[in-house]
C-alpha cells in the first residue's frame, strides 16, 4: 500500500511589480522633494519688495506680472482626488476577479488622467513666460515638467494595465496594487506641488 504525501503549502505570490514600483515610487519621491527643498531655499533667500497694491510684502523672485492659473491648478487636484478612488476600484475588483469592474475603472483612471495631462498643458500655456526669464521662471517649469513627465509615465501604466485586463489578466492584484500605489505616489506629489508651487509661490 502506498500513501501519499501531503499536499506542501503554497507558494507566496510574487510581488516583483509592486516592490519595482515601490522602488521607483521612492525614488520619484526623493526627486520631486529635492525639487521643491531648492525651491523653498531659494524662495527663502529672496529679498522682499511691495506688492503693487502696496498692502504686503512679496518675495522679489517672483515675476511682477505673475498671473498663476489658480482654476486649472484646482481642477487638477480635485482630479487628482477623483483618480484615487478609480485606481483603488480597479484593485479592489482585481481582488474579487471581477473583470467588467477592473476595465471599467482602468478605463476611467485612463480619462481622468488625460483631464490632468490636458490640465498641465493648460498651465504652461496660461503661465506664459520665458524659461529663463529668472530663477523663478526656471525652477517653475523643471518642477512642474518633472511632474508631467511623471504624470505620462503613469498614464502609460494605465494603458498596459487596462491591456493586460482586457487580455484575461484583470484579476492580477500585484499588478493593479502596483498601479495604485503609483497614482497615490503621483496625487501626492501633485499635492506638494499644488501647495508649495501654486498656492505659496
Amino acid at each position: 500500500m502506498t500513501y501519499a504525501l501531503p499536499a506542501g503549502p503554497r507558494p507566496a505570490p510574487r510581488r516583483q511589480l509592486f516592490m519595482s514600483t515601490g522602488i521607483a515610487v521612492a525614488a520619484g519621491t526623493m526627486l520631486m522633494g529635492g525639487m521643491l527643498a531648492l525651491w523653498l531655499r531659494f524662495r527663502a533667500a529672496a529679498p522682499t519688495r511691495p506688492s503693487s497694491d502696496g498692502f504686503k510684502l512679496i518675495k522679489d523672485w517672483l515675476p511682477a506680472d505673475l498671473k498663476m492659473p489658480e482654476v486649472v491648478t484646482n481642477v487638477g487636484i480635485l482630479s487628482f482626488v477623483v483618480m484615487c478612488v478609480m485606481v483603488q476600484w480597479a484593485a479592489y475588483a482585481a481582488r474579487r476577479s471581477d473583470s467588467k469592474h477592473v476595465v471599467a475603472a482602468l478605463s476611467l483612471t485612463l480619462l481622468f488622467g488625460i483631464a490632468i495631462l490636458n490640465a498641465q498643458a493648460a498651465i504652461f500655456v496660461q503661465f506664459n513666460v520665458g524659461v529663463a526669464s529668472g530663477t523663478y521662471q526656471s525652477m517653475f517649469y523643471a518642477i512642474v515638467g518633472t511632474l508631467t513627465v511623471l504624470i505620462v509615465s503613469g498614464l502609460v501604466f494605465t494603458v498596459a494595465s487596462l491591456f493586460k485586463s482586457i487580455g484575461g489578466r484583470a484579476a492580477n492584484t500585484d499588478l493593479l496594487n502596483a498601479h495604485a500605489l503609483y497614482w497615490y505616489f503621483l496625487a501626492a506629489a501633485y499635492t506638494a506641488v499644488w501647495f508649495v508651487v501654486f498656492v505659496q509661490k
